[in-house]
């Protein structure tokens, strides 16, 4: 069992949660290319090892947060809410 520390909740389990994807910064909408727009929403790092991950907690507080996660073990190296 993977436990995921929510910064509203407390630790879960991972079943409660939902990835949503690579913490990064989305482009501008009024000035991103085409090509920005698709390197965006297409590809992705995926490293093994540590990543800064976006989850949402859709059966506890229904907030998203941000946590660095080793994709190697899963361990969970910090939490932080998101705007």
């Amino acid at each position: 069992m993977m436990l995921l520390p929510c910064p509203n909740c407390g630790a879960r389990n991972v079943s409660e949660f939902r990835y949503v994807g690579e913490a990064k910064t989305r482009p501008d909408p009024t000035t991103a290319t085409p090509q920005e727009w698709r390197r965006h929403l297409y590809l992705h790092r995926n490293p093994a090892g540590w990543t800064r991950e976006t989850w949402y907690h859709g059966s506890g507080c229904r907030r998203y947060f941000a946590i660095e996660r080793n994709t190697v073990d899963n361990a969970v190296r910090t939490a932080g809410a998101t705007s």
